[in-house]
Formats: structure tokens, sequence, C-alpha cells
């Protein structure tokens, strides 16, 4: 009983004293919050001061910045008419001058109104007087104005056609003589301005040996090696008395070089024998086709002749082993490219272009197929064919006048090509029918099927022909040279006699592995 007593006692005690607590927090929260309201007031009240105070400061501030740009906007205006005062007493003053300067024009132009009647009136005057004049000459003459104006007029023209007439022929006579004078001036320094050579070529070459030891091994054993070698390169070797030399003879200078630079290296060599031989002379061959295309270029570079299609420029290299009347072919198209570039440049014309066609106009000569046009005009289908201009084309045909010059190149070209042959030693007819003689003598032996080559020997007195042994037998051999002999007889004219040898070989060749 006293321990329920005493948890109610608890109780009660809790519950007031849980009551005077919250009547005490109520009273301090009530303070308190009285307090921070009051203290609220007093801050809004302070902050509502600086907000006035700021906003006083703001529109003081934006006061004065719109007075100060309403007075820059009634500056500018206040300038702006001071300007237009300004243009306007300008504008007022000159059209005051302009009025003025239109009063004086207008007097000065009464003025002129009163001349011009004034000149008028006196011209007419004139007009009368000379009109009386007039009628008292015709009256005096006899004539009337109109007809002695008309005889006057046919005098004058009698006299004016006289003296032009005079005057055309003197103009003629003088241009004839400049001319003249002026064409062999140009012709004269173009000749001085060139250093040509005056060599002919001949139809021997000497190759030099070390001793005369090598002539015998030259020759081989019962001639062999020198057969073989006459048999491949087409030249005659002439092994004499003459210490430490023999002579290579032929009218081609291609096959005379040939036969040196072959000979040359089987003497070196050593080994000369004739399988050595065949093989040595068509490795010659294949590096002088070499050579050609090489001096074919350096030509080009020397003269400054480029973009030219490379089968003509082994075909300028060729030029080196061809002669013109004795006269080395590329020497002399050389010349003549030179000659033809120094008058065009007097004549004021094109240089390149003359020394390019100078370069090419015996171009038909190296051709490699036999034609029957002539040089000039087979050289020319030659350059149309390699796409050549046509000025250049014109000049090749024409430079020997079988075809129509059309060109001021074309006439260059043919004066430049006689100097250089017309030149002391330059040219010797004689070689070059001779070397057309040979030249024919082999084209006759070449027309007949089965012949392989052919080689003109001994000045053209004789004929050398080798023919396939699998297309000719020994019988048909023999009817081959009787049928040349007799061809060559009643075609061509020549010295002494003509000996025809036809060479017919059977070859056996084999290989040990």
């Amino acid at each position: 009983m006293n321990l329920i007593i005493e948890i109610v006692v608890v109780i009660v005690i809790c519950v007031v004293s849980a009551i005077v607590t919250i009547i005490v927090s109520n009273k301090l929260t009530n303070k308190k919050r009285s307090f921070i309201v009051e203290e609220a007031k007093q801050e809004a009240e302070v902050i509502k001061k600086e907000k006035l105070l700021q906003a006083k400061e703001q529109f003081l501030q934006l006061k004065s910045e719109h007075d100060k740009m309403i007075n820059e906007k009634n500056q500018r205006i206040i300038n702006a008419e001071n300007k237009l005062k300004q243009r306007e007493t300008t504008i007022n003053t000159k059209f005051e001058e302009i009025q003025k300067q239109k009063r004086e024009a207008d007097l000065i132009r009464e003025n002129l109104d009163k001349n011009l009647n004034r000149v008028e009136k006196r011209e007419d005057e004139l007009d009368k007087i000379q009109k009386e004049q007039v009628k008292q000459l015709e009256l005096i003459s006899g004539y009337s104005a109109e007809a002695a104006k008309k005889e006057m007029i046919e005098s004058m023209a009698e006299v004016a056609k006289s003296e032009a007439a005079g005057l055309i022929n003197e103009i003629i006579d003088e241009a004839k003589i400049s001319a003249n004078k002026e064409a062999k001036k140009i012709v004269i320094e173009t000749i001085q301005r060139i250093a040509a050579e005056a060599t002919i070529e001949n139809a021997v070459s000497v190759f030099h040996i070390e001793s005369d030891e090598l002539k015998g091994r030259i020759i081989g054993r019962e001639g062999r090696n020198i057969r073989a070698l006459e048999a491949a390169t087409g030249v005659e070797i002439i092994v004499d008395d003459t210490p430490e030399t023999i002579l290579l003879s032929a009218f081609d200078p291609v096959r005379r070089e040939i036969a040196r630079l072959s000979l040359h290296q089987l003497v070196t060599d050593g080994r000369i024998h004739p399988a050595r031989i065949e093989e040595v002379v068509l490795k010659t061959k294949n590096l002088i086709e070499e050579e050609i295309i090489e001096l074919g270029k350096r030509t080009t570079i020397d003269l400054g002749v480029h973009g030219l299609h490379p089968e003509l420029i082994r075909m300028i290299g060729k030029m080196k082993y061809r002669s013109s009347y004795g006269q080395n072919l590329l020497q002399h198209s050389k010349e003549v490219a030179n000659l033809s570039a120094i008058m065009a440049a007097e004549l004021g014309l094109n240089t390149k272009l003359a020394k390019r066609a100078g370069l090419l106009h015996d171009i038909g000569k190296v051709a490699d197929e036999e034609t029957e046009l002539s040089h000039a005009l087979y050289g020319m289908k030659l350059a149309e064919k390699f796409k050549e201009k046509s000025d250049i084309c014109n000049a090749i045909g024409a430079h020997h006048e079988e075809i129509e010059m059309t060109t001021l190149i074309a006439p260059i070209v043919q004066v430049c090509d006689a100097i250089s042959g017309a030149r002391p030693g330059a040219r010797r007819e004689i070689v070059e029918a001779y070397i057309k003689r040979l030249k024919d003598l082999e084209n006759i032996a070449l027309s007949y099927p089965g012949v392989m080559k052919t080689y003109a020997i001994q000045a053209g007195r004789e004929l050398r022909v080798i023919v396939g042994s699998e297309k000719v037998t020994d019988e048909d051999a023999n009817k081959l040279s009787s049928n040349i002999a007799e061809r060559v007889q009643n075609e061509m004219t020549y010295p002494g006699q003509v000996k025809i040898t036809v060479i017919r070989e059977t070859r056996s060749v084999n290989y040990a592995k």
C-alpha cells in the first residue's frame, strides 16, 4: 500500500513538474519572440533607410548622366546648326557669284551676237565684191570659173602623176640597191660568224699495230681470219709491206668504223679466229648503234634543238657516218643549222625554227630504207611522219626547189645549204659519184631473193654476195653470179671489169655441255 502511494506521489510530482516546466517555457518563448520581433523591426528600419539612401544616390547619378547626355546632344545640335549656317552662307555667296558670272556671260553673248551680225554683213559684202570681180575676170579672159578650175586641176594632176612616177622609180632603184647591199651584208656576216671545217671524207682508214708480227695472226692460217673479218664487216683489209699499218678500205664509213673497232678489240684481246671475229663484229655493231644515238643526243643538246622524235635523233647521229659529195653530212647539217639561225636572227625571224630546219634538211639521206623519192622530198615525209611543224617540213622539202616554198625559213635553209656546200674544199663531186656507184652495185645484188649481205670492195672492182645456204643451192649460186654480172653490165657504167663472187656457206653448230 505504501508502495502504491509512493508511486502515485511520484507520478503526481512528475505531472506537476511537467506542467510547471511547460508554463515556464511558454513564458520564456513569448518573451524571446517579442524580443526577436522588436529586433527585426529595428533591422528592417535600418535596411529601409539604407535602401532609401541608395535609391536617392542612384537617382542623383542617373539624373546627372541624363543631364550630361542632354547637354552633349544640345551641343551637337548647336554645332550642326552652325555648320548649316556656314554652308548656307557659302552657298549664298557662290550663288551670287554664279548670278554675277551669268550676267557677265549674257553681256558677252550679246556682244558676240552683235559682232557676228557685223561679220555676216561684212561677208555678204565681200561675197558680192568677189562675185563682181569673178564676172569681170570671166569677161576679160573669156573663161568661166568652173572651166578654169577644171583645167587647173587637170594640169596639176598631170604634173603630180609624172612626179610620182619618177619618185616611184627612184624608190624602187634605191630599194634594189639597198636590198642587194643588205643581203650581201647579212650573208657575209653570217659566214664570218661560223668557223667551219673544210675536210674531205675518204674511203680508207689506217689501223696502226704495235708490231708486224700481228699481221700474220690477223691473216690467219691460209687467210681464214682475214676472210672471216672481210665477210663479217664488208670492208677490204689490205695487209702490205707498210710497217705497223693495216689499211681498211670501204666506201661506207660505218663499215670502216665497225671494222676498225673490231680489229682493235681482237688485237687487244689476242684471240683471233673466225668464231671470235663474228662475235666481236656483232658486239661492235651494237656498240656503234648506241654511239650513234648518243651522238645524236649530244648534237641536239649542243645546238639547243629539243623535242625531236627518238628516231630523228638516231638519224642525226647516223649522219656522222655519211658524206655529201665528200663533205661529212653531220658537220654540214650542223653548219647549215648555225648559219640558218644567224641569218634568221638578222632578218628578225624565229631562230629556233630556222636552226631546227637546217639540222634536219638532209635527213632523207640517212634513211634506213631505199626509196625512189629524192632525199629532200623523203626527208619532208619523214619530218611529217614524226610530227614536225609544217614550216620545217616545207623548208626540208623545198631546199632543192622540188616543191613551192611557203615560208620565209625555206629560202634561208636553201641559201645556207648552198653557202655550206660552196666553200672551197668542202665537197668533191667525184667522191659522191663513186660512192653512189658502189651503193647501186650493192643494191642490184640485194634485189635478188636469198641474198643476205652484199659488199662492194676493191674500189668497186669486186662485189661479194653472201647468200643463205638453206635458200640458195650451189647451182642457184652459179646462176645468181651470172645474172648479177649481166645486170651490172647492162645497167651500170664503170671502168674496167667487176668481179662477182657469190659465197654460200653451210655451218653445223653444236654445244658440248
